[in-house]
């Protein structure tokens, strides 16, 4: 049993898509009640996924997400910080400080509450350890021009994502995964017309899809990555490799 935060469309809905192919049951969240109930039918319907719309930075719908996964489905095993924001493309000095903090608020203190929630609420045991993934970005991982502001909260995202796999082990296991451009409506503005141009930086010659990312969070939550913890895996078809000489 699985929450995935941010999971109407793109990144979030394909994993939720993953894991429920794999035999999971999700509760899905997203701001909006009308895209979830498309989610959830896309999922399969009610047997197999539940729709909470609501503010991913509320206690109160974080407290209610996690009732409805153990009343719905009996439990709780994972969880999948996916919300994210960007609000602005620019330079760093344009961006005003309330901005910041909106964008370090939502991308980093609201991840370390899902997992402060959930980890409270029984998330994991020695005989069933439970796991955690934190979607981060490759912006976390080197100056990122005109997102600046998203790149530092991935970075914390990341440290985060360290400081967790140690204080959280053995019981829970604490991941992330940090995506190059995804084909996805929160990245359009990345690659709209120039699709072609952006892919041609990419060893692989094509920008991500969901299911590439929703592949890697499948197996940081799935057993077989069961003696790893506090890594970030970089899944962005070869772009931050450099250069090839």
């Amino acid at each position: 049993m699985a929450i995935v935060t941010g999971a109407s469309r793109g990144i979030g809905l394909g994993i939720a898509q993953r894991l429920v192919a794999e035999g999971a049951r999700v509760v899905v969240t997203a701001r909006k009640q009308g895209p979830l109930d498309e989610a959830v039918a896309a999922l399969g319907g009610a047997e197999y996924a539940a729709g909470l719309a609501g503010n991913a930075a509320d206690p109160a719908h974080q407290d209610e997400a996690i009732a409805l996964a153990r009343s719905r489905f009996g439990g709780l095993d994972y969880l999948v910080n996916n919300t994210g924001i960007n609000p602005v493309y620019g330079p760093m000095l344009d961006v005003e400080a309330d901005t910041a903090r909106k964008i370090l608020d939502t991308n980093v203190v609201t991840a370390f509450s899902w997992v402060q929630k959930t980890v409270r609420s029984g998330l994991g045991s020695a005989e069933h350890p439970g796991a955690v993934v934190n979607v981060a970005s490759i912006a976390g991982l080197g100056a990122s021009g005109m997102l600046a502001w998203y790149g530092v909260s991935k970075a914390a995202l990341i440290h985060l994502t360290t400081e967790l796999g140690v204080q959280l082990a053995p019981t829970v296991r604490c991941n992330a995964v940090a995506p190059g451009v995804v084909k996805t409506a929160f990245a359009q503005a990345l690659y709209t017309g120039r699709e072609e141009a952006v892919s041609a930086a990419y060893p692989m010659k094509r920008l991500g899809v969901p299911e590439d990312v929703a592949g890697a969070v499948s197996f940081l939550l799935s057993r077989d990555s069961g003696w790893i913890t506090g890594q970030t895996l970089v899944v962005d078809g070869g772009v931050t490799l450099g250069d090839v000489l």
